[in-house]
């Protein structure tokens, strides 16, 4: 059994939200693990016995092989210097992680490494940008959504996923608009009604109104393109907040 740490470690929100989706009792592969820090938390809190953390940078590993010794956790908590899933061998966990990073990255690490991306029981992945690209690429490479969340910490955005290798037959009956809009803003998000998505949506709108103003203010000839783009993401925004009706 491990011995009680002498101090219990502090990690923010957005980790913590990310830990929450890990199904207790799970060994972790923590993919881009930076510093260390939800690889402590997950094993000081008793919800994992072991936790593979994975970084492509040198530097960051090192600072996460300081940290783990600090609170004494070198015999559950395992470093390895990997670009991607390179360096993990199928089976060796149940749960992936992957956050903090660009969605364009992280589908570039979940497509090289696909067999052993396919052979995780669930995949929590936090994509830092790129979102319905993101989404859109789960969906065509055969995962399913478990579970969405989303915060805002110190004036930011995160949308957190947990998704498994296996297909939605909810999204073979569901129209190419249902899909969008799912792609775009995330439909267990939408389903729930999720207070913070709406507050992300009321801003986005707020914002994408006033690009739309200062556009026309600025009319020429080249705006046309530039006024239907913002247009259609006014539309799917207000159709997005159609899921929380009048005084939601």
């Amino acid at each position: 059994m491990m011995d009680k740490p002498k101090r219990d470690v502090v990690i923010s929100e957005r980790l913590q939200a990310l830990a929450g989706m890990v199904t207790p009792g799970n060994v972790v592969a923590d993919i881009g693990c930076d510093h260390g820090f939800l690889p402590i938390f997950l094993v000081q809190r008793g919800l994992c016995p072991r936790v593979l953390a994975m970084d492509v940078r040198k530097g960051p590993l090192s600072r996460a092989e300081e940290h783990i010794a600090a609170y004494g956790l070198e015999d559950y908590i395992e470093t390895r210097l990997s670009d991607g899933l390179g360096a993990y061998r199928a089976g060796e966990a149940q749960t992936c992680v992957c956050a903090g990073m660009g969605g364009r990255l992280m589908q570039k690490i979940l497509t090289e490494g696909r067999k052993k991306a396919e052979s995780f029981q669930e995949l929590i992945l936090q994509p830092q940008s790129e979102l319905a690209d993101f989404r859109r690429f789960l969906r065509k490479s055969g995962y399913r959504m478990i579970q969405e969340n989303i915060l805002c910490e110190e004036g930011k955005y995160y949308f957190l996923m947990k998704v498994c290798p296996e297909t939605d037959p909810e999204e073979s009956e569901a129209s190419k608009e249902d899909l969008e809009l799912w792609d775009r803003y995330g439909k267990e998000l939408l389903n729930s009604r999720h207070p913070v998505l709406k507050r992300y949506l009321e801003d986005a709108l707020r914002t994408a109104e006033q690009i739309q103003e200062t556009v026309l203010e600025k009319s020429r000839e080249r705006s046309g393109e530039r006024l239907g783009e913002i247009g259609a993401e006014i539309a799917w925004l207000n159709r997005a907040l159609m899921f929380y009706g009048p005084g939601q």
